[in-house]
């Protein structure tokens, strides 16, 4: 493609020399976009993974001093796993310890030795069956009814939420992807026609000695196409650094929700084949350009 003799002085042209330094940005812009759309992509099904199919049931703590709250709430527990292994759709209940109970407190509350000391409420991590479906509400009116101070926490409420908001910023981020496409395809599109009001004599001279338009065409679009790789190498190259320290910062994150904020290997390979995808659509934008200026020339 590159190899073809080029009868237009088009590697002087000061025309299309900011080019590449208007494609680099885009680019930049397109693979942060991009890769958010992957890594949030990643974290819901993550979420809807660990969270999905699971309950948590809350049991608050008895009255009194610490040890005898502590043993009343433990005779709670007691009861609501009993109505749990009766109920149909089941797979697992398990309460959590104390020492579990106070590494979800001490992030908030502090001193996890005074924790130890205080009446704590009590949590039921409930696995629910795939294939069985389970009446919640029945459920929670079984338990309150049952153990004082009992409650039904339903993941699959807030995640469907926060699932929804997360698919509406994919959305977004795909339409930024989109929009920036056609802003890439417009700065070629007016690059193009500077190009050839430039070299109109040229051009002229050209068709009168019997040149094709594919061949003027073709010669536009290797430029285009070279010019637009360039940028989006540039592009690149100032994006991976911010993917870097995003996925460095997520990582140092304590809790674990996100923790995991690096791209997917189908995310790398988008983000990493978004010069060539630049270069192409410069290419093809010039070349459509080129094909209908000359088609109007008489």
């Amino acid at each position: 493609m590159f190899g073809h003799r080029s009868d237009l002085p088009l590697k002087d042209d000061a025309s299309t020399r900011f080019l590449p330094w208007l494609v680099a940005p885009m680019v930049f812009l397109c693979a942060v976009a991009l890769a958010g759309v992957f890594i949030l992509s990643t974290l819901i099904n993550r979420w809807d993974r660990d969270v999905s199919g699971t309950l948590t049931i809350e049991i608050a703590a008895a009255p009194g001093e610490a040890g005898e709250s502590a043993e009343q709430t433990r005779i709670r527990v007691e009861q609501a796993l009993r109505i749990l292994g009766g109920t149909p759709g089941v797979a697992d209940a398990h309460a959590l310890t104390q020492e579990q109970l106070v590494g979800l407190l001490a992030p908030w509350l502090g001193n996890s030795e005074l924790l130890k000391e205080l009446p704590l409420p009590a949590m039921v991590d409930v696995t629910l069956q795939p294939d069985i479906p389970v009446d919640l509400d029945a459920l929670g009116k079984q338990l309150s009814q049952a153990v004082p101070g009992a409650s039904v926490d339903d993941h699959r409420i807030w995640l469907a939420r926060l699932i929804g908001l997360s698919r509406s910023i994919e959305w977004l981020a795909i339409g930024v992807v989109v929009l920036i496409g056609g802003v890439t395809s417009a700065t070629v599109f007016y690059a193009t026609r500077s190009a050839m009001a430039v070299h109109h004599e040229v051009i002229e001279v050209l068709h009168l000695i019997g040149a094709a338009d594919a061949y003027i065409a073709r010669q536009f679009a290797e430029r285009a196409f070279t010019l637009g790789f360039r940028g989006g190498v540039v592009g690149l190259g100032l994006t991976l650094p911010v993917l870097a320290a995003i996925g460095l910062g997520a990582h140092k994150l304590k809790g674990g929700f996100l923790a995991d904020l690096s791209l997917p290997l189908s995310g790398w390979l988008a983000v990493l084949s978004l010069p060539a995808f630049a270069a192409l659509l410069a290419m093809l934008t010039a070349r459509a350009t080129v094909h209908r200026t000359l088609a109007r020339m008489p």
